[in-house]
């Protein structure tokens, strides 16, 4: 399995904060995105990564969300292993929006 870095949900503020280009990718289903997601996220879900695999950035870091980073994390690994540059969010939107943060319904 391929490394990656993995940062919690105040690091993702922080981040989006300090740079509001971030690609940040949403892999769960659009069922739970529509229910709530963070604002910057853009909805692939995982079971179709592989497939629009092309619509993501190599050039640069690209982070990863889910509920709370288990589906963010293996697709962090596969992206890993494809030469991707990726960051998974540990705690995903459930945490996000616990930590009060906004969440986009």
């Amino acid at each position: 399995m391929s490394q990656f870095e993995a940062i919690d949900v105040h690091g993702l503020a922080a981040l989006l904060a300090d740079d509001p280009d971030v690609t940040l990718i949403d892999v769960r289903n659009p069922d739970e995105y529509a229910a709530g997601h963070v604002g910057q996220a853009v909805n692939i879900p995982m079971s179709v990564i592989p497939v629009r695999v092309s619509e993501i950035p190599k050039d640069r870091t690209t982070y990863y969300i889910c509920a709370v980073g288990g589906r963010s994390g293996q697709v962090c690994a596969w992206l890993a292993e494809q030469g991707y540059s990726v960051v998974n969010i540990d705690g995903g939107t459930n945490g996000w929006a616990q930590s009060g943060y906004p969440v986009v319904i």
